[in-house]
């Protein structure tokens, strides 16, 4: 049986829709909304445990109900949660999503009386995987270092010092597009393929020592494999909502590679389960079935 460790960043997502964004001054109400728990590593660790592989979600909820209704859901699909760590100083963070149902754009908000991060980073496993994000730094670099036989993946997300010194420490980094961009100081043009090679050689440049992916969002994903620099295009599917594909798109990538298959293969198989996730509302709500992504594999590949 496989085991992992996420660390990182839980929330509890709030999305409602409208048809156009509010104007200033208003007082406006919303009727229907969308709860569910959030979080790049918290999403991961999820969906991870609901395709199948062991894992244990190391982050910090508050002593709430939120953080209950978190820790129930990780429960259900028969996660790890005895290194959640519970602050009784602060609030469980929670993300808020104006979702514009015309244009399928979006606001988004974190509402945090004080960020939190982990104090304790003891296990009594040896992880298979271990797959970080950015958010709680300090966590991330002292449990990667205390196993340098595991598969480390890193979300990178949001540019920083921090975030760069993280990729010299892991074995994949599954990055943004803006995060590429920024680190190789240049943007990409999606009309000029050259543009697309030479971000990616930037990158891949400074960090030799991991695979990357570049994900393009609805343009698919960015990968090399045989020295090949190659486009994985992105599933055509009705867009509703984009929140956590991201996290959607590496939980995918990183199953597929811990069952064995290629860098190639793990990143059709992020598209398909990304693609799949926008046609609902709520990151945690639309992690698809692993079935439904194997046959759609089967199908097109």
């Amino acid at each position: 049986m496989i085991k992992a460790i996420c660390v990182g960043h839980s929330t509890y997502d709030i999305t409602v829709r409208t048809d156009e964004y509010p104007s200033p001054n208003n007082d406006i109400r919303f009727i229907k909304k969308v709860g569910c728990g959030g979080g790049e590593a918290a999403n991961i660790a999820y969906m991870l445990c609901k395709w199948g592989i062991e894992t244990s979600l190391c982050s910090v909820i508050g002593a709430d109900n939120y953080g209950n209704i978190i820790k129930k859901e990780l429960q259900s699909v028969k996660a790890d949660t005895r290194y959640l760590e519970v602050t009784y100083d602060n609030d469980t963070d929670i993300r808020m999503t104006l979702l514009n149902s015309s244009n399928v754009s979006k606001i988004t908000y974190t509402l945090a009386d004080n960020y939190t991060y982990l104090k304790k980073y003891d296990f009594d496993f040896t992880p298979d995987l271990i797959v970080v994000d950015t958010f709680d730094i300090n966590a991330a670099k002292a449990i990667i270092g205390q196993y340098s036989k595991a598969i480390k993946m890193l979300y990178a997300d949001k540019y920083s010092s921090n975030a760069t010194d993280l990729c010299k420490r892991v074995n994949f980094i599954v990055c943004t597009k803006e995060f590429a961009e920024a680190e190789a100081g240049m943007l990409i043009d999606f009309t000029q393929t050259k543009s697309l090679i030479q971000v990616y050689e930037k990158v891949r440049t400074k960090y030799d020592n991991a695979q990357i992916i570049i994900t393009l969002q609805e343009h698919g994903a960015l990968y090399c494999i045989n020295n090949q620099i190659k486009v994985s295009p992105a599933i055509k599917t009705e867009v509703v909502d984009t929140s956590g594909t991201g996290a959607i798109f590496r939980a995918a990538f990183i199953h597929t590679i811990m069952n064995g298959g290629d860098v190639e293969k793990a990143v059709k198989y992020g598209n398909i389960a990304a693609g799949l996730s926008v046609s609902k509302v709520g990151a945690r709500l639309s992690v698809p079935e692993l079935v439904e992504v194997n046959k759609l594999y089967e199908q097109n590949y």
